[in-house]
């Protein structure tokens, strides 16, 4: 058996027989690694070609049953899950150091082993280290069974010896298949390495979740064949010096990715978020310009947010932008909005927009709350605080309409706001709540006149 060098890039497995300082394949800089793989001699199998035939089903003839799900034991996961886990799926958690993904997989053992068995394998932590976790999250269960192993093939041994209905690999870049002469953590060892665990997973109807280390850019460390082989990717986001943390579904095979689910990190574990809108309003400064509130839609739920918007004179020949948690492209848009179409001059202002709270927002439908906080920023003037902005602003400074203005308004009125503007097209068919006063506007220019 021959070995040879290959060069492997990080980001999306490309194979490469010399260094490359660009990737031809994704284009990523220096991320080639070098590995050595083994050469096997190839044997024909002459039967192989029927035994494939014999696996030929026709689609009419495949039977499907409703897919069974277990639920988590927190409703916000389930959420994000579509409604539970799935059985037989596999899913990638994703998140940075300390965000609390161990946390949270290991928390949901006390729901799931009261009817489920579950092995838990651990590649960081030992037995112990675990066992002090688990009590100070309250989890006794007598099916949750614990294995410090990063060898897969023992992996897959104590998972036919235990045969567990649901299994938890933490993480997945400490995971080592024998056959592989790379370091755990390379690209061909997190690729075999999960590959050995889908086949077992959708072989015996095994719920398993993987959780996955990011890189300093916030992507999922290893190739992106890794996020491809998986039924469901999450991510964990905040920040670790915050208490909240925000689970976001990126790809789901069995669900919408527009959910998200909210957690509080406390001793004891993660708190469930039920109402998100109340909790990222909290602490918002009273009688300081700048601020405004819009309402975003996360799947099916509205999320009320606050906007901050800081905009001083500049010091330097050219102004400075900056953004934190809405795309800066979108503000420097809307600056360019202001000045052609609400007449006002921001070329000698520096502009800083921030999201309260660390959510990130990606619909256009807070633009017209991004407007009226950059402008009320620069007035110094202070906007209502029972007021609400909804509505994407068009380059004309024309007001879109926006989809589920409804169950935003709804939202809104729950959390005690009296007025909202909003899209005047977007208002046929509509039922505004009892204690709001919904006020149309078309013009982005009519609707910072509104604000008094």
């Amino acid at each position: 058996m021959k070995s040879k060098t290959v060069y492997i890039c990080r980001e999306c497995g490309y194979q490469s027989p010399k260094w490359l300082g660009k990737c031809s394949a994704c284009g990523g800089w220096n991320t080639m690694d070098e590995t050595i793989q083994k050469e096997e001699k190839k044997v024909a199998s002459t039967t192989k070609q029927s035994a494939v035939l014999k696996k030929v089903t026709s689609l009419k003839q495949i039977e499907t049953n409703n897919e069974v799900r277990y639920t988590t034991g927190l409703a916000e996961l389930d959420r994000v899950l579509g409604g539970g886990l799935v059985k037989g799926s596999l899913v990638l958690v994703g998140g940075d150091p300390g965000i609390g993904k161990s946390t949270l997989l290991l928390q949901i053992c006390n729901s799931l082993a009261i009817s489920k068995k579950i092995l838990y394998v651990s590649g960081e932590e030992s037995e112990r280290q675990i066992k002090l976790r688990a009590e100070r999250l309250g989890v006794t269960c007598d099916n949750v069974y614990i294995v410090s192993e990063t060898d897969v093939e023992s992996i897959l041994e104590y998972i036919n010896q235990i045969e567990p209905e649901i299994v938890i690999i933490d993480s997945i870049q400490t995971m080592n298949c024998e056959e592989i002469t790379s370091a755990a953590g390379s690209v061909p060892q997190v690729r075999e390495a999960t590959n050995a665990f889908m086949k077992i997973a959708k072989s015996r109807d095994i719920s398993m979740f993987i959780v996955g280390h990011v890189t300093k850019d916030g992507a999922l460390a290893g190739p992106r064949v890794l996020e491809h082989m998986v039924d469901c990717v999450l991510y964990f986001e905040g920040d670790r010096q915050m208490t909240f943390r925000i689970l976001r579904a990126v790809k789901n095979r069995f669900g919408s990715t527009n959910e998200i689910g909210v957690f509080e990190m406390a001793n004891t574990g993660l708190v469930e978020v039920e109402n998100p809108s109340k909790m990222l309003l909290e602490g918002r400064s009273e009688n300081n310009s700048g601020s405004s509130i819009v309402c975003t839609m996360e799947g099916s739920r509205g999320v009320l947010a606050e906007i901050q918007a800081l905009v001083t004179p500049t010091g330097f020949g050219n102004p400075r932008r900056m953004a934190s948690g809405v795309d800066i492209n979108r503000v420097i848009l809307m600056i360019a909005v202001l000045e052609k179409r609400a007449k006002v001059s921001l070329s000698n202002y520096d502009v800083y927009v921030n999201v309260a709270g660390g959510l990130r927002i990606d619909e256009t439908a807070i633009d017209l709350g991004l407007c009226a906080a950059i402008v009320t920023g620069k007035k110094d003037i202070q906007i209502p605080e029972d007021l609400v902005f909804i509505g994407e602003v068009g380059l004309g400074g024309e007001l879109r309409g926006v989809s589920q203005l409804e169950k935003r308004l709804t939202e809104a009125a729950k959390l005690g706001f009296k007025n909202a503007i909003v899209p005047s097209q977007s208002m046929r068919g509509v039922t505004t709540p009892k204690d709001l006063n919904v006020i149309p506007v078309k013009t982005v220019y009519e609707a910072l006149s509104k604000i008094k």
